[in-house]
């Protein structure tokens, strides 16, 4: 029985077990990889791209607009207006050379193979890339120096 709960729901199976399984099996993966901030936010940034875009097409050849909740990021509101200097004048070649791709192919290979396998449906798949999102902009919110981002991603257990 514990097998079945291991497998990637069936494109037949509720949303919301897709929705719960795909976070689960992330919030998993980047605590058991001990993932760094930034390389969670560029996959996660990916995969948003990549569904906002094709949800865009289909929302264009159809003529409808999509939800402006999912246009753009969760709003912070107590968000630092003052980041830190140290890390803007970091160079961004520094930080992109120090990631570790495998970490990342892994995580990357997660979210596509079960979006893929399951079908979920785009939008959710966005609303939740979003949920992730808050919580990365969050974290790196509080970052003071280049050597935060490579700070293990924080969530929390209610996450």
């Amino acid at each position: 029985m514990d097998e079945d709960r291991r497998t990637i729901p069936k494109p037949t199976d509720h949303p919301n077990e897709k929705l719960l399984f795909l976070r689960e099996n992330m919030f998993h993966l980047t605590s058991q990889l001990s993932m760094p901030i930034i390389e969670v936010a560029l996959v996660v940034s990916k995969y948003i791209r990549i569904v906002y875009d094709s949800l865009e097409k289909v929302a264009e050849n159809s003529g409808e607009k999509l939800p402006a909740d999912l246009l753009h990021p969760i709003p912070i509101d107590d968000l630092k207006a003052d980041s830190s200097d140290s890390i803007h004048s970091f160079p961004l070649e520094s930080l992109i050379g120090s990631v570790d791709e495998d970490r990342m192919d892994i995580l990357d290979t997660l979210i596509r193979n079960v979006l893929n396998e399951s079908e979920l449906e785009f939008i959710l798949a966005l609303q939740e890339l979003r949920d992730w999102e808050y919580e990365i902009r969050l974290q790196l919110s509080k970052v003071s120096g280049p050597g935060g981002l490579f700070s293990p991603i924080s969530l929390s257990d209610g996450f």
